[in-house]
């Protein structure tokens, strides 16, 4: 298997919103300038970039937008469905679950987890208590945990559902995990993409 880097898979999904925004537009073909200069990229970087999974182009005509956009859900795993669960339902466990976004890009939130099962939910979404967490895993396709409990507690949540099984998890708790090497993790902290505003470079 092809030794992709992380940096030209964190593109991707760029790539693919950037295709997706042409498609609704009707846009049929595009060159890759037309695409670097949008995504703020080299054109270089964006034909490097899609020749790492195989030629997308054709010399002088450019990337056929619907075939390119197929071909990158096919990378990204967007041609299937995915289960996810929320453990933590404050504020942005909430915001979270309420996302429609989510559904139309086929990760379906099926349960939240929380200390407190007295809290509103959207219409659909049941709210178990965060003891019931490891039967609810395995009597159910789980693919992505989502994690969003205050930090002091993130680490301990994390192992619970490492010990159920869980293999991916998106982290939105303001804390570094420590978890085993198998576990795909992929870290949101808001603040942090705050400070990379803040520091000067100038």
């Amino acid at each position: 298997e092809k030794n992709i880097s992380e940096a030209v898979i964190r593109r991707l999904p760029r790539y693919y919103r950037y295709l997706e925004e042409l498609e609704e537009k009707k846009v049929e073909r595009i060159p890759s300038s037309k695409i670097a200069s949008a995504l703020r990229v080299t054109a270089s970087q964006v034909r490097q970039d899609l020749c790492s999974f195989g030629g997308f182009g054709q010399q002088g005509l450019g990337y056929n937008v619907s075939l390119l956009k197929k071909e990158i859900a096919d990378i990204l795993g967007l041609t299937r469905s995915y289960n996810m669960i929320i453990v933590g339902y404050g504020n942005v466990g909430a915001a979270l679950s309420g996302y429609s976004g989510f559904s139309k890009e086929n990760f379906k939130v099926i349960a939240a987890f929380d200390t407190d099962i007295s809290k509103a939910t959207p219409e659909g979404l049941t709210l178990c208590h965060i003891d019931t967490i490891e039967a609810f895993i395995e009597q159910n396709e789980v693919d992505i945990a989502v994690i969003s409990t205050p930090k002091s507690v993130a680490q301990s949540v994390a192992e619970r559902l490492v010990n159920a099984g869980i293999k991916k998890i998106w982290n939105c708790a303001p804390t570094e995990l420590d978890l085993p090497e198998n576990i795909i993790l992929e870290n949101t902290n808001m603040s942090a993409s705050l400070y990379m505003l803040t520091y000067s470079r100038r």
